[in-house]
């Protein structure tokens, strides 16, 4: 059973998970020095060794994509075509826009917006196929106005290729793990390097992007984890938070589901629901280990004990029951606000990306948006009377750090 842990006696007791992050160095190393060596003779071999690629071509073409396309029920395409508007709508209006203005007469400063050049989407597909994952990495990036988006899943469902083809993605590759990683990252004859690489994986897709987010000097978005959920509420429907906690440990048996409430009571109400519900979920095996060791009920005097501890741990999904609290929240990767929000719902269809940091990288950043998939870039332009105004404040500085070529550069310009 869940963990209770009575904390209502020392409320500021360390509340931590279990599990920790753990990269599998070792055997990924070689995999990506194959991969920079051989390239497509190094990633087919481990694709047809660890992908059960067999004697099919790397990359999907897009008759393959139609043609799942066709194959899945009208149903799923309806359902996917509501998450990708949703996710689209959000997405554009978390867009960052160019902005230029006369800070003082004469020296007008602002930013230009442009995005990358490419990206590559890692897309699980293993013991569960994420066809939203795909969704949420790759409709940022075309929002952002990226012109080449490649993606990468070991087995892809016809779910998966039915929602590249509704979003025409071009370049899919059948390849996973940290083969693919390095290909992204290295590029290969088949595979052109790119330069980011997004999306969530197992450890030694997490190992490959940390150690090529160096080496190939490729950009990452974070290095995720097991998933992760907290929730915050003081009472309610046992059915409702059983459920919602059940939602993360189906995932993987180090995921963690964490419930912080006033009630013993209730703690009790919802660990026995959690029991309930337990008996008939299909993935049970895998929730039972996550829900016995990977996860806990804490039972604290009052909610601003629960806000100090959810901070803390900066969860990934934060399902917040008493919406008055959020403004005192400060870390979480995303926030579901009242009993009627499921965290399934970000998951899926209600907008907002569902790659989100763990391991409480949420204290640093939040989810995946097209923000990862531009650059800022300032513009500075002065005219000589605002040149001749700074001088003095430009020189004075350059010449205290002994840069004298930098004071000689402003007054070339204003001398005479």
């Amino acid at each position: 059973m869940i963990p209770i842990l009575d904390r209502r006696e020392n409320p500021r007791a360390n509340l931590v998970r279990v599990c920790g992050r753990s990269f599998d160095d070792q055997l990924v190393r070689p995999i990506i020095d194959a991969v920079a060596a051989n390239r497509d003779e190094a990633l087919l071999r481990y694709a047809r060794e660890l992908d059960g690629l067999g004697d099919l071509p790397l990359r999907v073409t897009p008759e393959e994509m139609a043609a799942a396309k066709n194959r899945v029920s009208p149903a799923f395409l309806q359902a996917a075509e509501t998450a990708i508007r949703n996710i689209r709508e959000f997405a554009e209006a978390q867009m960052p826009r160019e902005y230029c203005r006369e800070f003082s007469p004469g020296r007008r400063l602002g930013w230009i917006i442009r995005p990358l050049e490419s990206t590559g989407c890692y897309v699980p597909s293993g013991r569960y196929p994420l066809s939203s994952t795909l969704l949420m990495t790759a409709l940022p990036a075309q929002v952002a106005g990226v012109e080449r988006i490649c993606v990468a899943s070991p087995k892809p469902s016809d779910e998966i290729l039915a929602c590249a083809a509704l979003l025409g993605i071009h370049e899919f590759f059948r390849v996973g793990g940290a083969h693919a990683i390095a290909a992204l990252a290295l590029g290969t004859e088949t595979i052109r390097k790119v330069q980011r690489i997004v999306g969530p994986g197992n450890s030694y897709v997490t190992a490959a992007k940390r150690m090529l987010a160096h080496e190939a000097n490729t950009g990452i978005d974070f290095l995720a984890g097991p998933t992760e959920i907290l929730i915050i509420a003081a009472g309610g429907n046992p059915n409702i938070i059983a459920a919602d906690m059940l939602a993360q440990a189906e995932h993987d048996v180090e995921a963690s589901a964490m419930l912080l409430t006033t009630s013993l009571e209730f703690a009790h109400a919802v660990s026995a629901e959690i029991e309930r519900q337990l008996s008939t979920l299909p993935a049970a095996a895998t929730a039972r280990q996550s829900i016995d060791k990977q996860s806990f009920i804490a039972v604290l005097p009052d909610l601003s004990a629960a806000v100090f501890h959810a901070n803390a741990i900066a969860p990934e999904h934060l399902s917040l029951h008493h919406p008055e609290l959020l403004p005192s929240i400060k870390n979480a990767g995303t926030v579901f606000l009242g009993p009627a929000t499921p965290e399934s719902a970000g998951d899926y269809a209600a907008g907002p990306s569902h790659v989100l940091p763990t391991f409480g990288v949420a204290r640093l950043r939040g989810g995946l948006t097209p923000y990862d998939f531009v650059k800022m870039i300032s513009v500075q332009q002065l005219s000589p009377e605002a040149l001749n105004e700074l001088a003095p404040a430009i020189t004075i500085l350059a010449r205290a750090e002994g840069l004298e070529a930098h004071a000689r550069a402003v007054e070339v310009r204003i001398a005479g």
